[in-house]
């Protein structure tokens, strides 16, 4: 079966639009932010913070619109092989590679995916990202494994100057959703060869192909992005100049600093959005902030590597414990944990599932309502009786090999008010709950800048609050945190799970889902059964979905690209920045609208 996309119709859109009348107007947008980039390098980087910067200055072969309906970006159509198998695309060409002056360097051509693909299938290169892809492409991950040493082998081609292809290992329904990502963005070969280990250091040692070139970084000072005037679809991008200024205690100085109008948008943090409620002046300008895709949930590490004063070798022995692990996931109250960051509708943001509601569904049912799954998304965890029934029995079984009270390690960034909030909440309601004769939970703070690296990713905690966007459309996705290679918590270390093919329970399930490519409604089916094994085994507490709070903001809403993965959300492309913030009556309105047109949009897009 072939299918395609045309650009012919896409330019006739755009033709219609341009026609309706003149380009919104913008003004410039103003920031600050607290954690600083770690790296440009997007070939090997896997954090929000830096593909903030990234989705906005280098675009991949698609993209999403505002109402989440996919469209050509770098490629202007495409083909699906009859076995589901190979990808063909047909780019656009005259798109141009500018330095961070806006100095053309290289037109855009299809050899620059087949030069990102190596260069993030190299193991030595250390990709946070690579095994999104090697996942998928045929004979990535033999050759990212030393297995394989002739990358002309390798699924990833250019079949001449403007035709890139991509040949998976089986068909993979969610393929286009994926090209989002960032692991599936072009490199000028050239560029990439004499930057060498430079490449992503500072804004001159990347190329641009984007809506906006990094124009300015001073690490600990700031950053600018200035509208590329070379990018193919410049007219679609309304605000000139983006500053973004360095400010460690930007999120306590960031309300005032909107109200004084040094910056264009801000998160109104719990703490202050009842004063802000209560001054009529301050409440004309606030607005209900979106909730996300994004997942948190309270996870347990397996593979402990914190200091000595926090007894690692006795928190490996308590979280073994499976009745341990379900006093705790019992014990732990989202609803008052939720509250430090959504004190006037905590229900909205809660969650008991890892994969949200709404992400996707099969034969008309939600993916959190299948199979065993459901019992869990529709049951709230928290609960005291079974919290002190598992109590009893961790201390019986633990008896001699563990000590109490345990030590719970527990990190949070002290860059987010709300977090350094919910550590406190979080402390006090479980100590008091399970007796602190039984745990003490010691919240450690670390700055904002480069915190995964310092906590989750070393292991450098007991539990700790953790979150995960998904990659493309599909409950996969919700499982990678989870598998062998991943630097979550580490659950194949768990004691007694692993079978005689060396993988775990969980990954042995996940497998299997994984193989089903054809009946979609099984493969949903298999991975709520997977899903619903490891939160029935308390490897994590579900918690809550990403966004929502308050904000008040210049920003346009509901008109940058729509999409629950990827990066697309994260593009200031076709945003304005307005004279005056939305209060939430008007941003109400403006939201009814957008539904009634995303729904209209969604029933007419072929993907």
């Amino acid at each position: 079966m072939k299918r395609s996309f045309s650009f012919c119709l896409v330019a006739a859109l755009l033709c219609v639009a341009a026609a309706v009348g003149a380009a919104p107007k913008s003004e410039d947008y103003y920031s600050v932010y607290a954690g600083e980039l770690t790296t440009l390098n997007y070939l090997v980087v896997a954090a929000e913070n830096e593909h903030s910067v990234i989705a906005n200055v280098v675009d991949g072969l698609v993209e999403y619109d505002k109402y989440g309906v996919l469209v050509p970006s770098l490629a202007t159509e495409w083909s699906n092989s009859a076995d589901g198998k190979t990808w063909t695309f047909t780019l656009r060409k005259g798109v141009k590679w500018v330095d961070s002056k806006g100095k053309d360097y290289a037109e855009v051509v299809a050899q620059d995916w087949v030069d990102a693909a190596k260069y993030i299938f190299d193991k030595k290169n250390a990709s946070l990202t690579a095994k999104i892809a090697y996942d998928v492409v045929k004979n990535a991950k033999a050759y990212f494994d030393g297995k394989l040493a002739d990358f002309d082998q390798v699924g990833v081609k250019a079949l001449d100057k403007y035709t890139v292809q991509y040949t998976l290992e089986k068909p993979v329904p969610y393929f286009l959703s994926m090209l989002t990502y960032v692991c599936f963005l072009p490199v000028n070969g050239k560029f990439l060869a004499s930057a060498g280990n430079r490449f992503g250091t500072d804004n001159k040692t990347i190329l641009y192909n984007g809506a906006y070139i990094l124009e300015t970084f001073e690490p600990q000072v700031g950053r600018t992005m200035v509208r590329n005037d070379k990018y193919w679809d410049k007219e679609h991008v309304y605000i000139k100049r983006l500053i973004f200024k360095y400010n460690k205690e930007a999120t306590t100085l960031g309300p005032e600093l909107f109200l004084r109008g040094e910056i264009s948008s801000v998160y109104v943090p719990s703490a202050l959005i009842d004063s802000w409620m209560k001054d009529p002046a301050k409440k004309a300008v606030v607005r209900p902030a979106e909730t996300s895709s994004y997942t948190y949930f309270y996870a347990f590490n397996f593979n402990p590597g914190f200091e000595a004063q926090y007894e690692p070798d006795n928190w490996k022995a308590a979280v073994n414990n499976k009745n341990f692990r379900e006093s705790i996931f019992h014990a732990l109250d989202r609803r008052a944990a939720m509250i430090t960051a959504e004190p006037y509708a905590p229900e909205r943001r809660l969650q008991n599932t890892i994969t949200p509601r709404n992400f996707v569904n099969a034969s008309g049912k939600d993916f959190v309502d299948m199979a065993d799954l459901a019992k869990y998304s529709k049951t709230d965890s928290f609960s005291k009786a079974l919290a002190l029934e598992f109590k009893a029995k961790a201390k019986t079984e633990l008896a001699g090999k563990a000590k109490f009270p345990v030590k719970i390690m527990m990190p949070y960034n002290a860059g987010s008010t709300d977090w350094t909030n919910r550590a406190q909440v979080v402390e006090q309601q479980l100590e008091n709950l399970l007796g602190a004769d039984y745990i003490d939970v010691i919240p450690v703070s670390f700055p904002a800048t480069g915190f995964l690296g310092a906590t989750r990713r070393k292991g450098n905690y007991a539990i700790q609050e953790c979150n995960w966007g998904p990659d493309y459309a599909d409950p996969e996705t919700y499982t990678d945190p989870f598998v062998t290679g991943s630097n979550y918590n580490w659950p194949e270390k768990a004691e007694g799970y692993l079978q005689a093919n060396g993988k775990s329970v969980y990954e042995n399930m996940v497998a299997a889902a994984k193989a089903e490519v054809v009946n979609i409604a099984k493969r949903y089916e298999l991975f709520a059964k997977a899903e619903a094994y490891f939160i029935g085994e308390a490897f994590v507490i579900p918690y809550a979905i990403g966004g929502g709070g308050f904000q008040a903001s210049k920003l346009e809403p509901f008109s940058y690209p729509f999409a629950p993965f990827g990066m697309s959300y994260l593009k200031y492309k076709g945003q304005t920045v307005m004279q005056k913030p939305l209060a939430t009556e008007a941003y109400n309105k403006m939201k009814d609208t957008w539904d009634a047109e995303r729904e209209e949009a969604l029933k007419k897009s072929k993907f």
